[in-house]
């Protein structure tokens, strides 16, 4: 029998929600989409390419991953608080599942990713403050929907996700693989241009002929149009198969599920503007006969 929940947390009531708070953070979050819209009528973007000098900048690793780290850090203590609050002591395999993956993912994007980049790009604080509350809503969201608020026992798992929920779930963990396996190999590509141009530099500065620092360090900013993979086709597939990634993720976990569905739809509504805007900056750096027909992030579409 689970027991009633209690307020105590870091945040009472909130962090963890109780399950009437979790209720209205969930139909708030649904409303994403139209905020995240206000990017189709700006090109200003703080981070990366876009990036520019300014006082409010922080350093791009530290800020990547402070902004990044508090959606698993919240998942993970959702599962831990507020499963005990309710008395569940022990989950459902599937509830672990879809907690690992999302800890896989973001163990690599927020941890792994930042420390293996040649170089990365100043952060503006306002990218940074909505990133990170992205990310702790985000969190908290999915993990509430894990620890406590989504099914919580075989019966209920086996309905969520009928008729065929062994071959759903298996289909949906087959599907996320497949996107992060291809995040990796895009964001790898991206890497091996900044690795060629720091080479390429530092073999200019031995020989007095460039300001490359060599050995890891920084050079000067460099693009070129990716060409492997899914680069071909399109500019920012690494966007692209991480919406894979979290569609599989929501078949997993049911279609139902309101947290798996918002955070696919709000990543798309928060990542396609930039794709958009972003081949505008690729046409204007290259020309647009070097991008040709090259889609945005959706073949066919954008």
């Amino acid at each position: 029998m689970r027991a009633l929940s209690t307020t105590v947390g870091l945040v009472p009531n909130w962090y963890p929600p109780t399950r009437e708070n979790y209720d209205l953070i969930i139909s708030v979050w649904q409303w994403f989409p139209v905020a995240a819209s206000l990017q189709w009528l700006i090109s200003w973007y703080g981070m990366g390419k876009t990036s520019v000098a300014s006082r409010l900048n922080l350093p791009g690793r530290v800020g990547w991953m402070t902004m990044e780290a508090p959606g698993f850090l919240s998942l993970l203590y959702m599962m831990n608080t507020l499963s005990a609050q309710h008395g569940l002591t022990d989950l459902p395999w599937q509830n672990k599942v879809l907690a690992g993956l999302f800890v896989i993912h973001y163990s690599y994007r927020a941890i792994l990713f930042p420390l293996i980049q040649p170089s990365m790009s100043p952060l503006h604080l306002l990218i940074w403050l909505f990133g990170l509350s992205f990310q702790v809503v985000n969190g908290t969201c999915i993990g509430a929907w894990l620890a406590a608020y989504g099914p919580t026992t075989r019966e209920a798992w086996a309905a969520q996700l009928s008729p065929f929920p062994t071959l759903q779930f298996a289909s949906g963990i087959a599907l996320f693989y497949v996107g992060l396996a291809a995040n990796y190999f895009h964001d790898d590509e991206l890497r091996e241009i900044r690795r060629r141009e720091i080479a390429r530099q530092a073999r200019l500065a031995a020989q007095g002929k460039g300001k490359g620092k060599g050995n890891g360090g920084a050079a000067e900013k460099h693009y070129e149009i990716p060409q492997a993979g899914l680069f071909k086709i399109m500019l920012y597939p690494h966007y692209f198969v991480e919406w894979v990634e979290w569609l599989g993720f929501w078949i997993a976990a049911g279609w139902s599920s309101a947290p798996a569905r918002c955070f696919l739809v709000n990543e798309i509504a928060a990542m396609l503007p930039r794709a958009v805007n972003g081949k505008q900056w690729y046409i204007e750096k290259f020309g647009a006969d070097k991008i040709k027909k090259k889609w945005a992030v959706i073949p066919g579409v954008w």
